[in-house]
């Protein structure tokens, strides 16, 4: 396989979405991946699972949010600002504009999978629920169940000082939040953002995989997701298995089980998504 595409959108604010574009030969349909909280799309896993994917005959298209603080180089942390400044339904509007991207490019024709980890998994399942959104499959990793992630106690320390910190655990970095992020979940969590009424309206099929090892988001977030949409998803827990699947960064020997959730994963993909 050829290296993949590398491509850059940019926003009305003067901030970019820089993504990769793994092309199949021949492409059987395309399959759009979400990082999270924290993460980039050339973290640990993402590289090998989007590699796997055009291995199989499904262009796969991975990407930083806008906010994601990952800079040009796509490695560094250096756009804190706009990590301040990131809010859940700014990477819904993100996510928009990559699909529509790749639309006119011509790597989406028809319906598409879409991906998601973490936190990224919470924006894919809002996106999917939408009548329209043009996913035909989606599959989570580790994903979270709900927006508020904060103590009632944390929130009123943020708000007291106009921002938070949490700590980059690959760089050590000190990285601060505005009151952005709380004041789009306080606003939408019940509503747009609601990320369980958003699984209840899925209509595709659904893979939930999640680690019974998860130390960030705990593995009852997968059961409260699946129990919503049981209709639909299958829920397939690893055994062990921690937030990241036991991924390094950069990836070396591929863990057993990361292995077993992209053989997992491709699998699903190939079976559902279908152009046109």
């Amino acid at each position: 396989m050829t290296a993949p595409e590398t491509f850059e959108i940019p926003c009305r604010d003067g901030l970019s979405i820089r993504g990769d574009a793994y092309l199949a030969d021949a492409p059987l349909g395309t399959v759009i991946a979400c990082h999270g909280f924290k993460g980039f799309a050339r973290w640990g896993f993402f590289p090998h699972l989007a590699r796997s994917l055009a291995e199989n005959g499904l262009t796969a298209v991975t990407f930083d949010f806008s906010g994601s603080g990952i800079g040009p180089d796509r490695e560094s942390f250096t756009e804190p600002d706009a990590f301040a400044r990131n809010t859940l339904s700014r990477e819904q509007q993100d996510l928009e504009n990559v699909v529509d991207y790749a639309r006119r490019r011509g790597w989406i024709n028809g319906m598409f999978g879409l991906f998601g980890h973490s936190r990224g998994g919470g924006t894919a399942i809002i996106y999917t629920a939408e009548d329209h959104s043009g996913v035909c499959a989606l599959v989570t990793w580790a994903s979270i169940a709900y927006p508020n992630r904060w103590t009632p106690e944390d929130v009123i320390e943020w708000r007291k000082r106009g921002y938070t910190e949490v700590t980059n655990s690959r760089t050590g970095d000190i990285m601060r939040l505005g009151t952005e992020l709380l004041d789009d979940v306080e606003l939408l969590g019940h509503t747009d953002l609601n990320i369980e009424e958003a699984a209840a309206n899925i209509k595709v099929p659904w893979l939930i995989v999640h680690g019974t090892g998860d130390e960030t988001v705990g593995s009852e977030e997968a059961k409260r997701l699946h129990e919503r949409s049981s209709a639909v998803s299958t829920l397939h827990p690893i055994k062990g298995a921690n937030h990241g699947f036991d991924a390094t960064h950069p990836l070396g020997k591929v863990p057993l089980v990361l292995d077993k959730a992209v053989r997992e994963t491709v699998k699903f993909f190939v079976r559902n998504v279908k152009p046109g």
